[in-house]
């Protein structure tokens, strides 16, 4: 199955965690990593007190199900150093949130598919159209033509 997921950092050498992610998640069970983008630095959403950040996203290979996955991304935060605390957008070591899993449409507690705010975000399409710029978003559209639709200014790539 294929499964899309954003990395992000702004804490402790950002692009070095973002790498480190990329390997992280090529050695989950049952999946390999098939594609990522180039890095991006962005400004900071929502809490902008906060220094940039560095974005990308990993296109997987995985066997595993969104439950799995997700709970395997969870492990790899904890891992590279994030403590959840509750602030939302608040700086963190790492955040990597599960974008698309096989086009499906999901909303459990703690998993909603596709990600609810992917589509309004540059720092997630600038990347996503590096690695899948036709991929549909369900009940949102294309890639590509999701990017149109938002400012990117403040995102950069950075290699």
């Amino acid at each position: 199955m294929r499964a899309f997921v954003a990395l992000g950092s702004n804490l402790a050498d950002p692009r070095a965690q973002v790498l480190r992610a990329f390997d992280a998640l090529a050695c989950l069970p049952g999946t390999t990593l098939a594609a990522r983008s180039r890095l991006y630095r962005s400004a900071p959403w929502g809490n902008t007190a906060q220094p940039e950040f560095v974005n990308a996203v990993a296109e997987l290979d995985t066997a595993l199900e969104p439950r799995e996955l997700l709970d395997g991304l969870l492990a790899i935060e904890r891992a590279m150093g994030r403590e959840r605390n509750g602030e939302r957008w608040g700086p963190r070591v790492l955040d990597l949130d599960l974008l698309l899993h096989e086009g499906r449409v999901l909303h459990e507690p703690g998993l909603t598919l596709p990600h609810p705010h992917l589509h309004q975000r540059a720092f997630v399409l600038l990347p996503l159209n590096d690695i899948a710029p036709d991929l549909n978003v369900p009940d949102r559209g294309r890639v590509r033509e999701l990017l149109g639709r938002v400012d990117v200014g403040g995102c950069l790539a950075m290699d």
